[in-house]
């Protein structure tokens, strides 16, 4: 577990559905809340130290990982965008606010919609290509950080995409939406941090380093 910044917090656990190593974050906002959360190797009891998590953050459905835990655990609230939901479909709840929550095996799954501003005032930006759901998170730190589920990911200290066999049956369509709605967003927000749930993020210099990254992709 290191800080990155202060109040935000990165670390690597192995997750077993891959069998490869994730990236997972901590952030001490108003109400301390969870991105893309494996348990780690301090144990579960490491947030009450520091605030116990009120909320997770999924930026797309598959990134469930260790929601249960911190739910059981701190009674946190799970978010996904709603068009991942028919991955919890064992139970459906609609509230008088328009809120939808579906419970698959006692996961209990809060939607959200693209655009909404969430606990803590983390922003859910549409990204929507791999999947309907894929979001970006804008996280309030200082400077601005985005999170970025499955669409980029950085290894070895570059930024890139997933295998093509990861990408679908036309990986270049794919390629070119990602790079179209990262384009957009750069447009249209600050941010100096790139929070990577697949790879080391980025400190400082990263929205310039993800423009010139997507301004040289062909197509």
């Amino acid at each position: 577990m290191r800080e990155l910044l202060p109040g935000l917090y990165h670390w690597q656990a192995f997750n077993d559905d891959i069998s490869h190593e994730v990236d997972s974050y901590y952030v001490v906002l108003d109400q301390p809340v969870l991105i893309d959360p494996m348990v780690p190797k301090e144990g579960i009891d490491w947030f009450r130290q520091h605030g116990e998590p009120t909320h997770v953050f999924m930026t797309n459905r598959l990134h469930d990982r260790g929601c249960q835990e911190c739910i059981d655990t701190y009674g946190a609230t799970a978010w996904c965008h709603r068009a991942g939901l028919h991955e919890f479909e064992d139970g459906l709840h609609e509230f008088e606010d328009g809120l939808h929550e579906f419970e698959d095996g006692g996961l209990q799954v809060t939607a959200f919609d693209h655009g909404d501003e969430l606990p803590g005032g983390v922003r859910a930006l549409e990204v929507a290509v791999l999947c309907p759901e894929e979001t970006a998170l804008l996280v309030p730190v200082t400077g601005g950080a985005l999170s970025i589920g499955d669409a980029l990911v950085r290894w070895e200290e570059k930024i890139g995409f997933v295998p093509d066999y990861l990408l679908g049956d036309d990986p270049l369509a794919i390629k070119i939406g990602i790079r179209d709605a990262f384009l957009r967003i750069c447009d249209s927000y600050d941010f100096d941090h790139l929070l990577f749930a697949h790879g080391e993020p980025l400190v400082g210099g990263g929205k310039a380093e993800l423009r010139r990254y997507l301004e040289g992709l062909e197509g």
